[in-house]
């Protein structure tokens, strides 16, 4: 009795098993056949490796038949809307080039294409210090400090006079996936009008240096700035105010003591006699 249970059970599970393999089946065929079913279209993906700045030829793009579901939104269909753009992100070999990784059109290559409508590129002049050590790579954020005199007077003070700057070169490059710190006499920042302005002031007048961001670290302070008297701590010299004048003192006059009288004490034996003589 017991080997015949064992039996209707396996035969039980067998028929379960073979009617689960066989819906799977019928719906991996179905979803295939949808799937051979869907209409495609053509999408422009790159040919090679397309650095920042670099305008697009004929030879950088090609087509490929994709999918409908499977092309990303704006993506390109015709190669004739994507050649001779700049690039202003880079774009690997068979990635999709879309409308964000394009300059706008008629904005040619190169520099002049990264730069927004609004927006100024301004170039100061660094060496290893300034640039961090050559770690300051187009593609990063930046503040500016400025160190120099208020006012002409002899106390020294650094300010932050901008925070959160992108920087577009570096020197001649613009190659945001440099491998390497790469250092430059010059390096390029995408400012406002206004901020194009400090920037120029603050490279004439003092002395700037460039602090490097962490590019998640989008935060701006109002950040005081930083004077040498608050830096190196000492005795303070007391401010020594104008001399007082002079005053003469008027000391009144007192009459002169009269001088006591002259006395001549004269002994005769047990007898004293004593004389006074007063001073004419």
């Amino acid at each position: 009795m017991n080997r015949s249970r064992l039996l209707m059970i396996g035969g039980l599970a067998l028929a379960v098993g073979l009617l689960v393999a066989f819906s799977v089946y019928n719906k991996l065929r179905t979803s295939s056949g949808s799937n051979s079913s869907e209409r495609e279209v053509r999408v422009v993906v790159a040919a090679d490796d397309v650095l920042v700045g670099v305008k697009l030829e004929a030879h950088d793009v090609r087509v490929i038949a994709l999918p409908q579901s499977a092309a990303p939104p704006g993506a390109f269909s015709d190669p004739a809307k994507v050649v001779g753009r700049g690039a202003v992100l880079p774009i690997a070999k068979g990635d999709f080039i879309l409308p964000s990784k394009l300059a706008a059109l008629n904005a040619g290559g190169g520099l002049p294409s990264l730069i927004p409508p609004g927006m100024r590129a301004v170039s100061v002049r660094v060496n290893d210090v300034v640039s961090v050590a050559g770690f300051v790579q187009p593609g990063t954020r930046v503040d500016v400090l400025a160190t120099g005199n208020q006012g002409g007077g002899n106390d020294r003070q650094t300010t932050t006079v901008l925070e959160n700057v992108a920087v577009i070169a570096v020197g001649k490059s613009l190659d945001r996936n440099a491998s390497e710190a790469q250092t430059a006499p010059v390096i390029t920042l995408l400012v406002s009008p206004d901020d194009a302005q400090k920037l120029a002031l603050v490279s004439q007048e003092g002395r700037i240096q460039l602090s490097l961001r962490n590019p998640l670290d989008t935060k701006k302070g109002g950040i005081g700035a930083t004077r040498s008297s608050s830096v190196y701590l000492g005795e303070t010299p007391v401010a020594t105010g104008p001399k007082p004048k002079a005053r003469k003192l008027v000391v009144a006059k007192v009459p002169a003591t009269p001088p006591a009288p002259y006395r001549v004490e004269m002994i005769r034996g047990s007898k004293r006699d004593e004389t006074k003589f007063e001073d004419k």
